[in-house]
């Protein structure tokens, strides 16, 4: 038996090898049973040499005495604790594998997946605030309600500076009367909706408690405050990751300082190689900066605001029952440069010229153009190409918490926020008002935004946690015509949170008043409303429970 680059395989190599890989003959195989510390030191190598991957394997890891490859993936593989020991003691050969390479790129050879449990809704957020590298998922408040207790006690992360302050008490009573409300609104809310969305005889009893439960505590969780406690897994390659830590030990909140160096220390076990800068003096004077430039940056910020006073420049804070999505920049030739970059792979002409050729064409001709470029699109799933990456578009948008937690997923696009607060005033849902919930509803959140108020005159970072998902966030959105298309299609189907799918169609109708060829074929935006918004997706659920029967 031969590999894909002619080296000729002995019986023992094929012995050896077949572990590891998932075929011996063939040019593509995948990797299997191999620790991320050796597949990326492996995957290292290969860039650096003319041997196959297979031979490299072989020759310079399990054929290695210094790698300690048969301690950590043979014998030792079965007990962690001697695993763990073997990966230790070989740490220094990968070492000096990985030290050729000062490109950051090898750090993502290697990869791991880690759960932080019990943590807030603000480490929460400073996790999932990175973009590429890592793929983070959280527990939903729309399949698991937030009031269980253990030991009595509601599960919201008790802030320690403000626990080791005056406003103790008043924070737990404030955060323990926003779960009481939450819990006692529960039952009545789920009765009223099945009420006015009563079970449909095609409807399994499954599918409408499901869509029923989840309609509910989408409704209520206005109420749960950024204190409340979460899970989050993650999987991350060892460069974002070691970026994530540094970002974590730059954060103005301690238990987001102290969840990075649990992190770290799990992580030192799993990937130690890809992670090991995030804890020495460089990855400390790298936190260091960040904080700093955040620091002064405020600093100075409010020492423009002495001399001129910002509350001018505010608008009258809109209705608290609506969201608001503001188009604030677009490019005026967005449709000539996608139309030349459509262009540009077919031809040997500059971009510059390109341009000045597409300014010549018809309307007609460049609709013509971007017709054929996009096809027919059968569902979202079929994209546009890297063309409509050509234009942005900037958004500023002040909606509630809970819907810029679900649009905070998309890493693609630029997003920055302001400050978790109270200042522009919360949502109700028309739902809570026509079940006639709302003001022991209003009078959790109004208490809520007294205490956060009060607790920020001395703790301003702190008193974020107080903040209920129904208050409004403002922030900024700056996405390319691609990721609009994907971002708008996703977001305003059926089954998403009303909250979000109302931004969603917003920026929709935004984009088409400016550049309505560009968005002419984005067919996929459901621009309807909904009783019960997974319903239609519990019903698919059903049908392949049966398919499966």
């Amino acid at each position: 038996m031969t590999d894909f680059w002619e080296e000729s395989l002995t019986e023992q190599e094929i012995c050896l090898l077949q572990p590891f890989v998932t075929n011996l003959d063939r040019s593509v195989f995948g990797l299997r049973n191999l620790p991320e510390v050796v597949k990326g030191a492996l995957f290292s190598r290969y860039s650096r040499s003319d041997k196959s991957l297979r031979r490299i394997l072989l020759d310079e890891f399990i054929k290695e005495s210094e790698a300690s490859f048969t301690r950590i993936v043979g014998e030792a593989a079965n007990n962690n604790a001697e695993q763990l020991v073997a990966i230790q003691q070989a740490e220094a050969f990968y070492d000096r594998v990985l030290i050729g390479y000062g490109d950051d790129s090898v750090a993502e050879l290697g990869g791991a997946h880690i759960a932080c449990e019990g943590i807030s809704n603000i480490a929460a957020k400073a996790l999932e605030d990175s973009r590429l590298g890592i793929s983070p998922l959280e527990k939903s408040t729309r399949y698991v309600p937030f009031n269980r207790k253990i030991n009595g006690r509601y599960r919201y992360h008790r802030e320690s500076s403000i626990m080791a302050s005056r406003h103790a008490s008043v924070y737990e009573a404030t955060l323990d009367r926003l779960f009481d409300t939450y819990t006692a609104l529960t039952e009545p809310l789920l009765s009223w909706v099945r009420s006015c969305t009563p079970q449909d005889p095609t409807t399994s009893e499954r599918a409408y408690n499901n869509a029923t439960r989840a309609k509910t505590l989408d409704l209520l969780r206005g109420l749960l405050p950024m204190a409340t406690l979460t899970n989050v897994g993650l999987f991350g390659n060892g460069r974002a990751l070691e970026y994530l830590l540094v970002k974590l030990a730059a954060s103005p909140h301690e238990e987001v300082r102290t969840l990075g160096i649990s992190m770290q220390q799990e992580l030192d076990h799993l990937i130690p190689s890809f992670v090991k800068r995030a804890k020495t003096e460089r990855g400390a004077k790298a936190a260091l900066y960040l904080s700093k430039n955040s620091q002064r940056t405020k600093l100075l910020l409010q020492n423009f605001f002495k001399t001129g006073d910002p509350a001018s420049l505010q608008q009258e804070i809109e209705p608290a029952s609506t969201s608001t999505v503001q188009l604030v920049e677009h490019d005026p030739d967005a449709e000539v440069k996608i139309v030349a970059a459509i262009l540009y792979p077919h031809t040997d002409l500059t971009f510059e010229q390109l341009k000045e050729y597409v300014t010549s064409l018809s309307t007609t001709e460049r609709v013509e153009i971007i017709s054929t470029y996009v096809g027919e699109r059968e569902s979202r799933f079929h994209r546009p190409g890297r063309a409509f990456e050509e234009t942005y578009y900037t958004f500023d948008i002040l909606a509630d918490l809970g819907a810029y937690r679900d649009l905070h997923r998309h890493r693609v696009l630029t997003q920055e926020r302001q400050s978790y607060s109270v200042n522009h005033g919360y949502v109700v849902s028309p739902e809570i008002e026509a079940a006639k919930l709302t003001q022991s509803y209003r009078d959790a959140l109004d208490y809520a935004a007294e205490t956060t108020e009060l607790i920020s005159k001395d703790l301003p970072e702190a008193a974020q946690y107080v903040v209920p998902f129904a208050y409004r966030l403002r922030w900024r959105m700056k996405m390319n015509l691609r990721e609009a298309y994907h971002f708008v299609e996703l977001r305003s189907s059926r089954q998403g949170h009303p909250s979000y799918r109302a931004i969603a169609q917003e920026i929709y109708r935004q984009i088409a008043a400016v550049h309505p060829a560009l968005v002419a074929h984005m067919h996929f935006v459901d621009m309807n409303d909904y009783a019960l918004e997974r319903l239609a997706a519990e019903q698919r659920i059903d049908t392949k429970l049966q398919q499966r029967q």
